[in-house]
């Protein structure tokens, strides 16, 4: 089966990826981390499109199946706490003191 690009970008959800990839995948690892697989490879996307814009198709498909890989491996060590890929887990809650900013004299 020969892959397209234009395959590629009307894939939505995150077993599709896989799918279109052929990559084996944890589905519970997958349903506890989505959105964070999905942001992370997205992320990747985005690098390999500013560092390769005029790879070929082929290739460009190759280093996507690649990135998928490493976003889904992330996860299988990490945690969405730890990877800090949404804006929520960065923000600080504008009405908690953290113990480590009081200080004890």
């Amino acid at each position: 089966m020969t892959q397209a690009l234009s395959d590629f970008k009307k894939l939505m959800d995150a077993e599709e990826y896989f799918q279109f990839f052929q990559l084996p995948f944890d589905e519970q690892i997958v349903n506890v981390n989505r959105l964070h697989i999905l942001k992370k490879f997205s992320q990747l996307v985005a690098k390999i499109d500013a560092a390769f814009p005029d790879i070929e198709p082929e290739e460009k498909l190759n280093q996507y199946r690649e990135a998928l890989q490493q976003a889904y491996n992330v996860f299988l060590t990490s945690t969405a706490v730890e990877e800090k890929l949404f804006k929520v887990f960065n923000e600080k809650p504008k009405n908690v003191v953290l113990l480590s900013e009081i200080e004890s004299d």
